[in-house]
């Protein structure tokens, strides 16, 4: 089987809806995944964007090439799908930090054209031994090794422009 990521709120490389954007309700769309290894114990999932401008800085005032919106860790292996607006994470779910600072979903608000938007979802055959609010970066060196599969849905945005 193959790991694959779904949106019933919009399709692979269409438009995602401005309710899931800043322009809107700013909440997270509905995911559904299927055709993980049995192997899996936990999932990552990680929403970023990387059409940002160059010279935007990060919460720690760092200059940065993509832009971090929505980080989950530890999801378990039990779980196959988050509701629209999950407010409340499966049991054993961290949050890492996003490029805002935040640790909560950042809907996609692109600044100056239509941006393409990455939702990877990975299959990992370990828990991580980190801590809530930890960077993406330290969660991909952490997952090293432990990755079993991943894929991605991708949706673009562009905002109403004047």
């Amino acid at each position: 089987m193959t790991l694959v990521l779904r949106s019933p709120n919009f399709e692979h490389m269409g438009n995602i809806p401005a309710q899931y954007t800043c322009d809107g309700d700013n909440i997270s769309p509905a995911l559904q995944w299927q055709g993980f290894p049995k192997e899996t114990k936990t999932f990552v999932l990680i929403l970023d964007d990387p059409d940002i401008p160059s010279g935007i800085k990060n919460s720690l005032g760092e200059l940065i090439t993509v832009w971090d919106h929505w980080v989950l860790f530890n999801i378990p292996a039990s779980v196959s799908e988050l509701p629209e607006n999950v407010q409340d994470l499966p049991e054993g779910t961290q949050c890492g930090k996003l490029s805002n600072g935040e640790q909560t979903y950042y809907g996609p608000c692109p600044p100056d054209k239509c941006h393409r938007y990455f939702f990877k979802l990975y299959a990992l055959n370990d828990f991580l031994s980190l801590k809530s609010g930890v960077t993406k970066t330290e969660i991909e060196i952490a997952m090293k090794g432990h990755i079993l599969d991943q894929t991605q849905l991708v949706g673009a945005y562009d905002r109403p422009r004047k």
